[in-house]
């Protein structure tokens, strides 16, 4: 695979900012890695960091490039610092910035997928918030989304796990939060009354992870409304051994063969 470290300007935050990019390359001499590209463009997963990480941490921690590696998948890591994946309150539009305009300038700077069943997003923490958000907010855009430990009760997070100055410099207050276009909750609930095509939805969580009963409430949730979410859960914590395993099974259950054979 190719490696990108992307430099650049963002208008919506206005500031630069950084991104990681690898991209299909099919190689015939190269030792230890099976490379696939079918040519043409490639079906891309934004994956996304949780909150004390940064753009580079996937690739310091586990290894998504030989996982993706043979299945001619792009991917695209983007900063967001501990913004939870929002326009905040006092601070940049890092919701803006995902949603609009990051997928807009990585389309721009390289060779990736428009087509939603080509488009797939995954995140770990905050990042599993923020993957679960990107799909529920716009289900037009994303073919399916993957939540490793996420936060799924935003709401209890701000209360219980933030600090207030944090709070109020993301999402004002934390007595904003249910039923906003923050609340995981009330977004499944929406998007389960709307007659949008709806992601597939995949939900990981360690059961000793500090984030345990949140899942199950939220997984419970979708189930009753009616989603298509597939659920794992098994012995781990919040750390990357679990998440290193987890990400290969996030590859596994994407729907890429159809994706690859659009090329």
């Amino acid at each position: 695979m190719a490696f990108i470290d992307c430099h650049f300007f963002s208008e919506s935050l206005g500031l630069s900012t950084s991104m990681y990019v690898l991209l299909p390359q099919t190689t015939v001499g190269q030792i230890g890695l099976n490379n696939r590209s079918t040519g043409g463009k490639h079906p891309v997963l934004f994956l996304l960091h949780g909150l004390s990480d940064d753009h580079t941490i996937w690739l310091r921690r586990t290894s998504i490039e030989r996982y993706a590696a043979p299945l001619g998948l792009a991917v695209v890591m983007p900063a967001v610092h501990r913004s939870f994946y929002a326009d905040m309150a006092s601070g940049p539009k890092y919701w803006t910035f995902v949603s609009e305009e990051l997928p807009a300038l990585a389309r721009s700077f390289f060779p990736l997928a428009e087509e939603r069943e080509r488009t797939f997003v995954a995140g770990l923490s905050m990042g599993g918030y923020g993957a679960l958000k990107l799909a529920l907010r716009h289900p037009e855009r994303f073919g399916a989304a993957a939540s490793l430990s996420g936060v799924t009760d935003i709401e209890a997070m701000a209360r219980e796990r933030l600090s207030r100055e944090e709070t109020a410099a993301i999402f004002g207050s934390a007595d904003s939060l249910r039923g906003s276009d923050n609340d995981l909750f009330g977004l499944a609930s929406g998007l389960a009354r709307s007659d949008a095509g709806q992601p597939r939805l995949y939900q990981c969580c360690g059961t000793e992870d500090f984030l345990y009963e949140d899942n199950i409430r939220f997984r419970d949730h979708c189930r009753k409304l009616g989603l298509e979410l597939t659920y794992e859960e098994e012995p781990g914590t919040h750390d990357w051994s679990y998440w290193d395993r987890k990400i290969q099974s996030v590859l596994n259950w994407l729907p890429l063969e159809n994706g690859l054979a659009n090329n």
